[in-house]
């Protein structure tokens, strides 16, 4: 499906923020109303602009579906009812969607689209590692995050993606992570931990080093980590390309950061903090709502 082509925007208003870009990323402290606000601009661009429009939350709280009035909301996309359009007096020109984030889901889909065979596709679902890793630690949540943002609009599904970030630190690891992943499967200590299971050669240097891990961690535990590792480094290529494209996405001009704020000074200040880090970092800050900073 081809997008509808997006005009710049006519001036410093939401709508012509919403009108002209693909990707609007709404970031800021916890508590200051960013995912009712998240839900509100993408209803009012479904109502008023047309097209097709998602919300899409990363926020591993589950606000959203109580902000669409949405029961069961997951990880495939799912159409809000025009009634509940209607129902608020509304006759939106376009549609609206909502999903949230699976974690575990979404990095079972990333293994079966990206593992180079289905041997190493099954063996990577199977170790026990991986199924703890890709549901509860909150890095893989945060690089998921990002890959899945990158899938749904790669897709081309839909006009307008507005997305529902955890607060403003957490939201810092959520830009960090494609960058974070692809260097910890290059380190150091990667190699470290999977040279003797490819090798059945350890140098003195690093025989100390496994001795300690083994008395600690365990002999299968070790071989879990090495497995696990040796079969993702299969995937390394792949993972460098996409946190490459991810911040090609993030930093064009297709995409737009609204910074969600209160006049409290504590939410200020940390919306201030995250506004000069998009600017630092050469990302659009499309908007700040409801206070400007500086």
């Amino acid at each position: 499906m081809a997008r509808r082509r997006r005009p710049d925007p006519p001036g410093p208003s939401l709508d012509g923020l919403l009108a002209s870009r693909e990707i609007i990323v709404a970031c800021g402290p916890g508590g200051v109303g960013k995912t009712t606000t998240a839900a509100a601009s993408a209803v009012m661009a479904a109502s008023r602009l047309g097209g097709r429009v998602l919300v899409l939350t990363v926020d591993p709280a589950r606000r959203l579906a109580d902000a669409l009035g949405l029961q069961g909301l997951g990880n495939t996309e799912r159409a809000v009812p025009r009634q509940a359009f209607t129902d608020a007096g509304e006759n939106p020109s376009g549609q609206l969607w909502a999903a949230m984030l699976d974690t575990k889901a979404s990095w079972d889909d990333l293994i079966r689209r990206h593992a180079p065979d289905r041997r190493t596709r099954e063996q990577i679902l199977a170790n026990p590692l991986y199924r703890n890793v890709s549901g509860r630690f909150i890095q893989s949540h945060d690089y998921i995050a990002m890959e899945r943002l990158f899938e749904i609009h790669a897709e081309g599904n839909y006009d307008l993606i507005v997305v529902d970030t955890p607060p403003t630190r957490n939201a810092l690891d959520f830009l960090d992570a494609p960058a974070r992943m692809a260097d910890f499967f290059s380190s150091r200590l990667l190699k470290w931990l999977i040279v003797p299971y490819r090798s059945r050669l350890v140098n003195a240097a690093s025989r100390p080093f496994y001795q300690v891990a083994d008395r600690i961690l365990g002999t299968q535990f070790l071989a879990d980590i090495s497995e696990f590792f040796i079969l993702f480094h299969t995937m390394y290529d792949g993972f460098v390309e996409r946190a490459e494209a991810v911040q090609r996405l993030l930093s064009d001009r297709r995409t737009s950061f609204m910074v969600v704020s209160t006049l409290e000074s504590v939410p200020l200040r940390e919306a201030e903090f995250f506004s000069e880090e998009l600017v630092r970092r050469k990302l659009h800050l499309g908007a700040t709502t409801p206070a400007r900073c500086r």
